[in-house]
């Protein structure tokens, strides 16, 4: 779901943009939205609905199976977790929502839906994937209903279908980053437990080396000036020292305990730095253009001045 849309997008505009007025709507101006047919393609139509029927099915039925199978079930039952991990986890639930919605309504508008339908459509069916979503935690033991969760995936789709109502493009785009954290010895074993072994779970797992952005775009705002088209400017919020959901200790399954470091501070941090909107980059090249849409949910590495501790510190790069 995340990569489908780019690629039908590089291969459904390729003929537009030969054309030059055309190629600077689509790319110079560089609004979000797959080039569609002027009426809907029922053939198209019945496949983005069983792609999103297979998809949303399938991943429920994946991670019933493989992610809550040996975990207790109960009755169904909320968990207040609004202040775990410095709300990491929170944010991540909205770009998760955000991107998914973007994507979603990317291939409903494929299908020859207007704007305005797509956006919907992808929303709603967002909604209601990851409130189904959610309910596998409300039935676990170890979790449960979040109203915070739910709460995140509504601003990060709300942000998404907003900007497509309001301006028909993401004049300011939720984008994710993230860095394999190296630890001290006394730290790896929880940090393993925590957040796995590998570089891609890592990656997806470590609150301590994610990083999320609000990147607005300086020309969507000032169409008149002379900005480059490309030119972003981000502001990011992570965290450091998080070795446990409220607090940095730890259990083993007998409930005692096995990890207690109340002397390692966690820490918000706050991130300002430039960055690129690859879909306002020129280029007639396919390959490139669906490199560019998936490269757009990324930020990219670049110098930022960080804000944490009550300090202001110049970074080199950020990643």
């Amino acid at each position: 779901m995340f990569f489908l849309p780019a690629t039908l997008m590089a291969q459904d505009s390729s003929r537009q943009l030969n054309n030059p007025d055309t190629f600077s709507t689509v790319v110079h101006e560089a609004k979000y939205h797959i080039t569609s047919p002027t009426t809907i393609n029922k053939r198209r139509l019945y496949l983005i609905t069983g792609i999103h029927a297979t998809y949303y099915g399938g991943s429920l039925l994946l991670l019933s199976q493989a992610w809550y199978k040996n975990i207790p079930k109960t009755s169904f039952h909320a968990f207040n977790d609004s202040k775990e991990w410095l709300q990491i986890d929170k944010i991540g639930h909205g770009w998760t929502a955000y991107t998914l919605s973007r994507n979603s309504k990317g291939v409903w508008e494929w299908t020859g839906l207007s704007q305005e339908k797509a956006t919907w459509l992808g929303g709603i069916s967002n909604i209601g994937y990851l409130t189904l979503l959610e309910t596998l935690d409300a039935r676990s033991a170890k979790w449960g209903w979040s109203w915070t969760d739910i709460g995140a995936n509504v601003a990060g789709t709300g942000m998404y279908v907003a900007q497509e109502l309001l301006w028909e493009e993401q004049r300011v785009q939720f984008k994710f980053s993230s860095h394999r954290k190296r630890y001290e010895p006394s730290l790896i074993n929880r940090a393993n437990e925590l957040y796995g072994k590998g570089l891609p779970e890592r990656l997806l797992k470590d609150y301590n080396g994610q990083t999320y952005w609000l990147s607005m775009n300086m020309r969507s705002f000032a169409k008149e000036s002379k900005l480059p088209h490309w030119l972003n400017i981000s502001v990011g919020y992570g965290a450091e020292g998080l070795f446990g959901g409220f607090e940095n200790i730890g259990f083993d399954k007998s409930g005692n305990m096995v990890f207690n470091r109340p002397d390692i501070k966690r820490e918000r941090q706050w991130y300002l730095s430039p960055d690129i909107d690859f879909t306002k980059i020129k280029t007639n090249k396919k390959i490139v253009r669906t490199m560019f849409s998936i490269l757009n949910m990324l930020k990219m590495p670049a110098p930022a001045l960080e804000l944490s501790g009550g300090k202001i510190k110049a970074r080199l790069m950020v990643f």
